[in-house]
């Protein structure tokens, strides 16, 4: 099965809680929606802490490093 995309979870993720606010789903599916929610929701965030770690790195020499902003005084 092929991972679904950043966009396509959070799209989803959007959908079931749309549809949990309404108000209108029975109880079981209802459980059902947000445990399927939960997960979205951390497949969402994982992907983002994943991003945030990449972008806060440099190429140097070949090699990726932590990037560091040094400060002139």
């Amino acid at each position: 099965m092929e991972e679904k995309t950043f966009e396509t979870n959070l799209k989803d993720l959007e959908n079931l809680v749309k549809e949990l606010e309404g108000g209108n789903v029975p109880l079981e599916d209802a459980i059902k929606k947000y445990t399927e929610a939960m997960e979205l929701a951390k497949k969402c965030s994982d992907k983002l802490k994943d991003a945030t770690n990449k972008v806060n790195k440099i190429l140097s020499d070949g090699e990726l490093k932590d990037f560091e902003i040094k400060e002139e005084n």
